[in-house]
């Protein structure tokens, strides 16, 4: 596996599990195939993609893991249009805070690879809050039988605008009153779709509601600094206002995933699926 992952304080996905769902993402006819796991925050998509990792070296292939996380903007650039759109682009996370072209070639290169090339897998670091500079990013140097892309919204479809007139939350309310953030996110959901349309199949972890990202997305947070002593994290209230950034297009990946993934992973609130 080419990705250490932060794993969220769970023993994981039962193997049968990992197994059928390593076996629906070979299953795919790209070479190799490019197989998305996405879900809420929190929802095991990082530990999921681990275990198919390794179950897949057990057989004898390799793989690359990517995070949709590793492809976010520069703190230059969020800073950029933060001054220039809305002070909330300052975050991390949200549509519009991805380099998207970066992640389409590197998917790209990944399927044309050829014996000799060299690939580096971009890294940023969410303790710092910045990219990793290009020296510190791990190096692919054979061909690999399969890539997995995890992230939060693959896929989500933007919102009718009519509906990003009410706020969400308080967070809306107070720091997008003109909704001018809410817009900008919303239209940029669309410009993900070259990305999207290099995914060959997508797993899409069905939790059971947003009400259980805040405490999710905390758990994950204490395994971050875990592994990570004496770094500055989140505090727990970051954290809960961190997530409000999240709302609106996890509520719409709820209303919409069912009829856009390949296969539903139903998850109750402890991570555990559905029988």
């Amino acid at each position: 596996m080419t990705r250490q992952s932060h794993q969220i304080p769970r023993a994981g996905f039962a193997p049968d599990v990992v197994s059928r769902l390593l076996d629906d993402a070979l299953a795919s006819r790209g070479q190799p195939p490019v197989y998305g796991i996405t879900g809420m925050q929190g929802s095991g998509k990082s530990t999921l993609a681990a275990q198919l990792a390794d179950m897949a070296q057990i057989r004898g292939l390799r793989v690359v893991v990517l995070s949709i996380d590793d492809f976010y903007l520069t703190r230059r650039e969020r800073n950029a249009l933060a001054r220039s759109v809305h002070p909330l682009l300052r975050q991390r996370g949200p549509p519009g805070s991805h380099d998207v072209p970066l992640a389409v070639r590197l998917i790209e290169a990944l399927r044309g690879f050829q014996p000799g090339d060299c690939l580096a897998l971009p890294r940023f670091d969410k303790l710092g809050d910045c990219r990793l500079p290009p020296s510190r990013w791990p190096r692919v140097r054979q061909r690999p039988d399969l890539v997995i892309l995890e992230g939060w919204f693959l896929k989500v479809p933007p919102e009718p605008e009519q509906s990003l007139a009410t706020p969400l939350n308080f967070l809306e309310r107070e720091q997008d009153a003109g909704a001018v953030w809410r817009r900008f996110c919303n239209v940029a959901l669309a410009a993900y779709a070259p990305l999207w349309q290099r995914l060959d199949r997508l797993l899409w972890l069905r939790g059971p509601g947003f009400e259980v990202v805040p405490r999710w997305r905390w758990q994950q947070e204490l395994s971050l600094q875990a592994a990570h002593p004496g770094r500055a994290g989140m505090s727990q209230a970051q954290v809960e206002r961190f997530v409000l950034l999240f709302e609106r297009v996890s509520r719409q990946a709820q209303r919409t995933l069912g009829a856009i993934a390949d296969r539903t992973l139903t998850l109750d609130s402890e991570r555990l699926p559905g029988r």
